[in-house]
């Protein structure tokens, strides 16, 4: 039985209360490999750790193209065959030949704004930032979808390292919460939003968190210092990463963003430059491709187009948001990201999504309040601190309170316009004072 270089035969997952160990999952892979067919391109769902584990091993041994499908995505276009949980095989139709790519994984973008795409990233790039980092007495518990980058990255370093994993799927955050207590997790690493709701979950519950990871989404300030001070015995970084930049770098000093020397002097092996307001990275996890042939995001001089937005705030260069997400209010371009991390540190409120109305002439702000919070004292105080910190357009106009902002798949806020998220949203929403 060989193991791949990638695998500590240490490593234990405990999924849905079931534990897997190299043995088992190895076992499942043998079971997969016969009928994954040569040269051709293999779909895999999200529900399952121990399957997507077992497929990436077969997907491997065989040299096939690996998609990684979220959610409810449809079948990807030329996949020969889908794997579902438990292992069980589905053939789609003779798919596209992808003898000359050889094994590669395809991973789906979040989609969080758009239609997701999938990104052909080489697995020897995609787990290199991580190998050998992590000790095999850590306990990690996955918080994100498995398929999505972040639960790569995660999966990757438990498996690297011969950690234990725990994984609930699709479980809520109180779940995650009550599952981090039971097996005493170490490591966790989460979107900001999802940190708020764990932290929420936790309250006061005993944990010996060693690092805690944040990533996915913009990172404010006083979440830092919240976790900061909840766990006050680990080590709180932030990972900036994508699906098309793999891992680019890693903040551990404690502050929004990332130091401002950077864009001189680079990062490990990653150089940063600003363009119009934007990131743009040379990386050398950058992706290869899209698989559905759309352009590359790479300027002509190779470098790779974030898309994210930074400004520069003294020595920090803090991000502002997404360039496909500005609105146009009154003429000027606004970004809601930015107007939510001036909103966040406010007491009183535990989350918010800024949101355009329909048509896009101005901002509501969509809050959820602490709890025992005095809604119209909250809503009198967001609008003095908007009228001192923000400009004329990215002032919110409206305030509807929720009890929760609902979060894709991938961890982060669903972006729409504040009609459709008051329209569709079940939950008690009433304008503010």
């Amino acid at each position: 039985m060989i193991v791949p270089a990638w695998i500590n035969p240490s490593f234990q997952l405990i999924e849905d209360g079931r534990t897997y160990d190299w043995v088992s999952l190895s076992a499942l892979a043998d079971r997969l490999q016969p009928d994954l067919p040569l040269g051709s391109r293999v779909a895999v769902t999200a529900r399952s750790v121990a399957t997507l584990i077992a497929a990436l091993i077969a997907a491997q041994r065989v040299g096939v193209e690996l998609v990684l499908l979220r959610g409810a995505s449809p079948r990807p276009a030329g996949a020969a065959v889908q794997i579902g949980p438990g292992g069980k095989l589905v053939r789609l139709g003779p798919g596209v030949s992808t003898a000359d790519n050889g094994f590669a994984v395809l991973i789906p973008t979040s989609g969080t704004t758009g239609e997701p795409k999938l990104v052909r990233q080489d697995f020897t790039r995609l787990i290199g930032r991580i190998r050998g980092n992590h000790s095999s007495e850590s306990r990690w518990l996955l918080t994100y979808e498995p398929t999505a980058f972040g639960g790569i990255q995660v999966i990757m370093a438990a498996v690297t390292a011969g950690a234990l994993l725990v994984a609930a799927p699709r479980a809520d955050s109180g779940r995650l919460a009550r599952l981090a207590v039971e097996h005493r997790v170490t490591h966790l690493s989460a979107t900001p939003c999802v940190w708020r709701t764990l932290l929420t979950e936790l309250q006061t519950a005993d944990l010996p968190l060693q690092a805690v990871t944040l990533g996915g989404d913009i990172t404010d300030q006083p979440l830092l210092d919240q976790l900061a001070a909840r766990f006050p015995h680990a080590r709180v970084r932030q990972i900036y990463a994508s699906s098309e930049a793999g891992v680019v770098f890693t903040v551990a000093d404690g502050k929004a963003g990332f130091p401002a020397e950077w864009l001189e002097s680079g990062v490990d092996d990653v150089i940063l430059r600003v363009r119009r307001g934007a990131l743009q990275v040379r990386c050398p996890r950058a992706m290869h491709s899209y698989a559905g042939g759309e352009n590359r995001p790479f300027t002509v001089d190779g470098w790779l187009v974030t898309g994210d937005l930074v400004e520069r705030v003294g020595d920090r260069m803090l991000f502002t948001g997404r360039i496909e997400t500005l609105v146009d209010v009154d003429g000027t371009k606004v970004s809601p990201a930015k107007v939510e991390t001036a909103l966040l540190g406010l007491p009183g409120v535990s989350d918010v999504l800024v949101a355009a109305s329909d048509p896009a002439d101005r901002l509501t702000a969509i809050v959820v309040p602490c709890p025992g919070t005095d809604t119209d004292a909250l809503g009198s105080t967001i609008r003095r601190h908007a009228a001192t910190m923000l400009t004329p357009a990215e002032q919110p106009r409206e305030i509807l309170y929720v009890d929760h902002i609902e979060l894709a798949l991938s961890g982060k806020k669903v972006r729409t316009t504040s009609f459709q998220y008051a329209g569709a949203s079940p939950l008690r929403a009433r304008q503010g004072a």
